[in-house]
């Protein structure tokens, strides 16, 4: 007679599987949306607060081809240096205070739930002078555009170092220029 060990065998890529489709389940049972699912896990900032990060990425670099994810990715590491560095904290969280507060005076209702970027846009002139608003859009310039898989997006080819560079690789294309 033979033996059947009554185990079930999980190898280690259906683990991840059942994982990675049980993660969007959880979220949803939990009554989060897929899209909110990713703020709740902040160190050190809320996740209204990330979430209006986002908003606020959207509209200062605004591009209604590029989902919501390449915003998370550019606005995620933010959490990181806040729960490293107290007055990054205090920075961001007065930033967004006074970014809600404008908000609610104008619109009565907060930053984020704002429906129309032009009324967001208008919040954000108003701010632009701060060190909050500097710092966040001189860190998003970098922060969104830095990633290698939104390049092919903008036409942008990567690096051309490791390739001879751009003297013989685009550099004197001018197609566009008629001939002399």
């Amino acid at each position: 007679m033979r033996e059947v060990d009554p185990r079930r065998r999980v190898s280690r890529r259906s683990f991840l599987q059942s994982a990675a489709a049980a993660a969007p389940v959880a979220a949803i049972a939990t009554g989060l949306s897929v899209e909110e699912a990713w703020a709740e896990g902040g160190a050190a900032l809320s996740p209204a607060e990330l979430k209006t990060l986002v908003k606020v990425a959207r509209d200062i670099y605004p591009h209604d081809f590029l989902a919501d994810t390449y915003y998370i990715a550019a606005v995620k590491p933010w959490d990181g240096k806040a729960a490293g560095d107290p007055a990054t904290k205090q920075l961001l969280t007065e930033g967004l205070r006074r970014l809600d507060e404008d908000a609610r005076t104008r619109h009565k209702v907060a930053y984020a739930q704002i429906g129309w970027e032009a009324d967001r846009i208008v919040l954000l002139q108003a701010i632009e002078h701060t060190p909050f608003f500097k710092a966040l859009r001189a860190d998003l310039v970098v922060s969104l555009y830095n990633q290698p898989e939104l390049w092919p997006k903008f036409g942008y080819e990567g690096p051309s170092a490791d390739k001879g560079g751009y003297l013989h690789r685009g550099f004197n294309d001018i197609d566009w220029l008629p001939k002399v």
